[in-house]
């Protein structure tokens, strides 16, 4: 499969991830993988974590699944290129952290753009379109927190606007 191929495949499973109605697309094989029932108390290490590689750059999934609070939980690193974005402004169901850990960029969120900088931290609430681009000179390290509560109704989509713009 091409790398462009890649990416584009890569993109979709971020984008869909929480709709019902998607294909469920599955990260590579590592020692993050979804567990049945909920995730227990331990340590990833970097290189034990799930790695996806594309031309942006570098997606690091440590843990999925359930948790004692949450569903469908998501938590990972992005290593982002210079000039580039993991995808698009995008929006989904669940809720979401994401927390520049290294360099610079330029966050969007509901259409509007503002600098992103070491320590800034976004939430995004559900259905809310966001994103993060790498406007510096040097790699964007940012972690992703994102999932849905146990006992809180997923909202459903609001409206028939695409996911990803």
């Amino acid at each position: 499969m091409s790398t462009r191929a890649k990416s584009a495949l890569w993109r979709l499973t971020l984008v869909t991830v929480s709709l019902a109605a998607a294909c469920w697309l599955r990260y590579p094989a590592g020692a993050a993988d979804a567990q049945p029932g909920p995730l227990k108390s331990q340590i990833v290490r970097f290189n034990q974590s799930a790695s996806s590689r594309a031309d942006w750059g570098e997606f690091r999934r440590y843990f999925s699944g359930e948790t004692f609070a949450t569903q469908d939980v998501l938590t990972a690193v992005a290593i982002v290129e210079p000039g580039k974005a993991l995808h698009r402004a995008h929006r989904h169901a669940e809720e979401e952290y994401l927390v520049v850990v290294e360099g610079s960029g330029t966050w969007s969120l509901e259409g509007k753009e503002s600098p992103a900088q070491r320590g800034d931290i976004l939430y995004v609430e559900p259905w809310v379109y966001h994103g993060l681009t790498n406007t510096g000179e040097g790699k964007l390290v940012f972690l992703v927190v994102r999932y849905n509560g146990k006992g809180v109704p997923t909202p459903p989509q609001p409206d028939n606007r695409p996911n990803e713009l």
